[in-house]
């Protein structure tokens, strides 16, 4: 493999901030690796939109980022995988790694064989859940909770205000009651949430984010492929919206912990469908 496409950067798509905390891992694991970060901001959330929307906007972001010269993509959120990837993976002759919530080691990792899901209302209706839970969850307790408003009070960065504790506490008292000792963060936003949902469920629970999954599960199809950067000298980010850019970039920033700036996603010159 060229040395040029090692060098090529990593593409990185999600509705809107939520696909940070998957950054985040990645980012953690590959520091070499130079990532473009797309944000749909101008089309969030995914949770409430028709399947068919939701494949057409996340085709124009991977058009996007393959234009910009990505040698993979990751489609970092739960509701854009269950609608796009395998039309991205007929599409890009390019590994496409997607998100899956972590229903499998939920299950297997769970003691009282009581589960509970938090996710998006897309998530919750879509073929990729229900197999998810019928393939694992026979014979188990699986709670699967819609999260309406959740990605919303994550994109404002009301992370900790008394509207964001009161959608947890709603959707959480299902779980609780219910005695499940494992949860999955079924949205890539969730995570940037994980401060108030241990704060009402306590320290017993067993939280399950896939994040560092996706992140493993990139390194080894960059590994096999020969597409790994080896140069070590540390990866560039480059950060993307189709929202306003001064605003998402203090979004970003706050919720990364250091500065960012954000670029307009530029328009790709294929369109996208």
């Amino acid at each position: 493999m060229s040395g040029h496409t090692q060098q090529a950067p990593i593409g990185i798509l999600d509705s809107g901030v939520g696909g940070l905390s998957v950054w985040r891992q990645i980012r953690a694991l590959l520091p070499d690796e130079h990532l473009l970060y797309a944000a749909d901001t101008a089309h969030i959330p995914y949770g409430n939109k028709p399947a068919g929307l939701v494949r057409q906007r996340v085709h124009a972001l991977a058009e996007a980022l393959v234009g910009e010269g990505a040698k993979a993509l990751v489609v970092a959120c739960n509701t854009a995988t269950a609608a796009a990837v395998e039309s991205l993976r007929e599409r890009f002759a390019i590994p496409v790694v997607g998100m899956e919530p972590g229903i499998k080691p939920a299950i297997l990792g769970s003691r009282n064989g009581v589960v509970g899901i938090l996710a998006t209302e897309a998530m919750v209706r879509s073929q990729r859940m229900a197999h998810l839970v019928q393939r694992y969850g026979p014979g188990k307790q699986v709670i699967i909770q819609p999260c309406p408003g959740l990605v919303e009070q994550v994109e404002q960065h009301a992370l900790h205000s008394s509207e964001t504790t009161r959608l947890l506490q709603n959707y959480l008292a299902p779980i609780i009651e219910q005695q499940a000792d494992t949860l999955v963060l079924g949205c890539t936003h969730y995570p940037f949430l994980l401060e108030p949902i241990r704060h009402l469920t306590g320290p017993a629970l067993q939280i399950i984010d896939t994040g560092p999954a996706v992140a493993r599960r990139l390194h080894d199809l960059l590994a096999e492929q020969g597409l790994l950067n080896r140069a070590g000298q540390g990866g560039q980010a480059r950060f993307f919206s189709t929202g306003e850019p001064s605003s998402q970039a203090a979004l970003f920033s706050r919720l990364l912990g250091f500065a960012v700036q954000v670029e307009v996603l530029p328009s790709p010159n294929v369109r996208a469908g």
